[in-house]
């Protein structure tokens, strides 16, 4: 049956990607009040969802509210509501962009809740809608600190927005403001936004690694300090506002991604410091590790931009040049002398 013919009201939002963090904005807008259709790329999850009214594989114990509607058909999932919110993982967002683009039939307002970088060109996701989408369409990026699990079940969480459409922008936010415990800030700073929501993964696999190998808080909490330093050195090379990377988007999320063990980046980290390879390692995390991709990513981006990410780029080596665990992170606590107030700026 039609989901128009099912659902009680109007749907408010459709929530492109069914996993983990999709489906707990789709579970807490739903549970706000709001008709929201989730969709995913693939049909048998979907079926699973459907028929288990949860989502067992990434969100276990959570149930569906009845105003979260799944649907397995793109374009059935596009052409209920024309506020579209893509939580997908950055290495596919180009691709399910173009999916949607060939399933549009009216025009609609892109909210990007993906967090990451175009792995093989470097580019904001935002470029990659006005590339794929057009530079018309209204868009609005929703990030920070924000665990799925604790947003599905309704804990305090704070997020920031940011958007081109000031409208757009003041809808979307008394669409979340309906959520119980979710408190909202608008942002401006479109760039520093992304730039945060990429690096702060890789960084968090880097503190990941460190308490793997023992090093303790002292290391942990260095890591993390000079970590914000690295994403606002890249962030202000890129036109960012360095005071974005003090809010939410920035220290927040940063904070919460490396030191609490739901980030599934910071516990790859942990499980390469313990002496588990690469592959063996994202096969015991089973999820997206988008770090992974936004390593590759970041270090191009600091080579086009000529900032010094001493981080990244270890992390980089780790990953793609078979480094020596030991090597880099003993290389990172060996860089004493510097100042810390020129390599900041």
């Amino acid at each position: 049956m039609c989901i128009l013919s099912l659902a009680q009201k109007p749907i408010a939002i459709t929530v492109i990607g069914a996993g983990a963090y999709g489906t707990a904005i789709a579970v807490a807008l739903s549970k706000g009040g709001n008709a929201v259709v989730l969709w995913g790329h693939n049909s048998k999850h979907i079926e699973i969802l459907k028929s288990n009214r949860s989502n067992p594989i990434n969100l276990p114990n959570i149930p569906f509210p009845p105003l979260l509607y799944l649907e397995k058909s793109l374009s059935i999932a596009l052409s209920v509501s024309k506020n579209i919110l893509i939580a997908v993982p950055s290495y596919v967002f180009s691709c399910v962009l173009l999916k949607i683009k060939i399933n549009l039939t009216d025009k609609i307002r892109v909210i990007i809740a993906s967090k990451g970088l175009e792995p093989n060109t470097g580019r904001l996701l935002k470029d990659v809608v006005d590339d794929v989408l057009g530079n018309n369409v209204s868009f609005a990026i929703i990030s920070g600190p924000t665990f799925a699990r604790e947003l599905a079940i309704g804990l305090p969480t704070a997020i920031t927005l940011t958007s081109n459409d000031v409208d757009f922008s003041y809808d979307i936010q008394k669409l979340l403001f309906s959520v119980k415990n979710l408190r909202v800030y608008r942002n401006t700073d479109v760039v520093g936004v992304q730039v945060a929501g990429a690096v702060k993964n890789v960084i968090a696999i880097g503190v990941g690694i460190s308490d793997g190998l023992g090093f303790g808080a002292n290391a942990r909490t260095a890591l993390i300090t000079r970590g914000l330093a690295e994403m606002s050195r890249l962030g202000v090379a890129m036109g960012a506002t360095d005071s974005v990377f003090s809010g939410l988007a920035g220290l927040g999320d940063l904070v919460l991604t490396c030191i609490d063990n739901q980030s599934r980046n910071r516990r790859f980290g942990v499980l390469l410091g313990e002496g588990i390879n690469i592959d063996q390692a994202r096969k015991k995390i089973g999820q997206v590790i988008e770090g992974v991709y936004s390593a590759k990513a970041i270090h191009m981006l600091s080579i086009k931009h000529k900032v010094i990410m001493p981080i990244t780029n270890q992390i980089y080596q780790i990953l793609y040049e078979n480094k020596n665990i030991y090597e880099s992170v003993y290389e990172l606590l060996r860089q004493t002398y510097v100042d810390e107030i020129e390599i900041s700026s």
